[in-house]
């Protein structure tokens, strides 16, 4: 992993653990924070695997497939960017529902970027 996309990847982590942060202070921004934070989680993933677009096409069309996916981490991409999907379509958002699983998706992806780019991600 080159310096830029580390720095990339553990900006947007940072962005995301605040967009969460503030999200949780005010409830009445709730569900666009929560979206903003779990893209920037998507992306903070997709600069630790390599550039962005490249990974992005790859999740998409493996995900198009009729087929099961045998690898897990391109399951995990694949169930992470439904997760995205399905939450940036919802137009009623359950806040504290949506607040879990953006929750469990930023410590996601933070437990990811801190292992490929081996570095703690500070806030």
């Amino acid at each position: 992993m080159d310096e830029y996309r580390k720095g990339w990847a553990l900006r947007y982590m940072r962005e995301a653990r605040a967009e969460l942060a503030a999200a949780r202070k005010m409830p009445y921004m709730a569900p666009s924070l929560v979206l903003e934070a779990i893209r920037k989680a998507r992306n903070a993933i997709y600069y630790s695997f390599g550039e962005p677009a490249f990974v992005e096409i790859a999740v998409r069309e493996s995900a198009e497939k009729a087929q099961p996916i045998e690898d897990p981490v391109l399951r995990c991409l694949i169930d992470i960017e439904v997760i995205v999907q399905q939450m940036s379509q919802v137009e009623d958002v359950d806040g504290e529902r949506a607040l879990k699983q953006a929750d469990g998706l930023v410590q996601l992806a933070s437990d990811i970027v801190e292992t490929v780019t081996g570095e703690k991600i500070e806030d």
